[in-house]
């Protein structure tokens, strides 16, 4: 009988403690799962701080997002007061992004009031040599070379509360009163008309007339287009918010998923060689 009670002691201090276990690995888990999201966040929390940008996952997409705000800046540091975008800091990631296979697409969010034309165009450049897939999407404004950097993308949104700014090339500080400084203004403003108007539906033409307006603006030569205005004129494709933006970079991740997909199946089907 003693042998009994004892033995019925023991297990149930045996379940008590396996219970106590099972308790300890779920609390455990929790706590590992607690960390990686905080581990998470404070990486997400350190790109958007250091480098204005943040890759994002909901399972199906992985999107890089990338910010163009304030000015940009190029070979000169500006102001501290200014809010600024670094170009040496964008171009590592637009080349990291289109070589690492992990990410499916590229967000380019931009609220700019240009800057650096030199580093402007490089950027615009860079995006649109790119294959992976990226839209952009002007938000506040895009103006000056900000125009370059939200046509560059495949796909361009505007929201109908934005405004862009097209006008001539300016320059700061000393300029020397010859023809050739004419000249070399002339060539500058002529690439960037070409560049806008290979990666969008204006004419170049139509491009300059807007950028030499004089009956717009009261202290200035150019013109201001709205959102829809931008579409109308063929600068941007379609007015929409960030739901249009990122259902469209779906889309698109989706087509060149299936392009991958159909190319792996033609190389490995067997050729057969009808002759024989």
């Amino acid at each position: 009988m003693s042998n009994k009670k004892h033995s019925t002691h023991h297990d149930k201090n045996s379940k008590k403690e396996k219970a106590q276990d099972a308790v300890s690995e779920t609390s455990s888990e929790n706590e590992d799962e607690t960390s990686q999201d905080t581990d998470e966040l404070d990486q997400r929390s350190r790109e958007i701080i250091e480098s204005g940008s943040v890759t994002m996952s909901d399972g199906s997409y992985v999107i890089h997002c990338l910010t163009i705000i304030g000015q940009v800046e190029g070979h000169f540091i500006l102001p501290a007061q200014n809010k600024t975008t670094k170009y040496e800091h964008v171009i590592p990631q637009i080349v990291a992004v289109e070589e690492d296979p992990s990410i499916d697409g590229l967000l380019i969010i931009l609220n700019t009031v240009g800057g650096d034309v030199e580093a402007g165009l490089a950027i615009a450049e860079l995006i649109s040599g790119m294959k992976k897939p990226n839209v952009s999407l002007v938000l506040g404004g895009g103006h000056s070379i900000g125009v370059p950097l939200a046509i560059c993308a495949q796909q361009s949104f505007i929201v109908p509360t934005a405004t862009m700014t097209i006008h001539p090339v300016r320059m700061n500080g000393i300029v020397v009163g010859v023809p050739q400084t004419l000249s070399y203004f002339d060539k500058m403003q002529d690439r960037i008309g070409n560049f806008v108007a290979q990666n969008s539906h204006i004419e170049p033409k139509r491009f300059k007339e807007l950028m030499m307006n004089t009956g717009e603006l009261v202290l200035d030569v150019g013109t201001v287009l709205e959102g829809e205005e931008a579409v109308e004129e063929g600068l941007i494709d379609h007015v929409g918010g960030l739901s249009e933006a990122v259902r469209c970079l779906h889309q698109m991740i989706d087509k060149a998923r299936n392009a991958n997909k159909e190319q792996k199946a033609k190389i490995n089907t067997p050729h057969i060689d009808k002759n024989q």
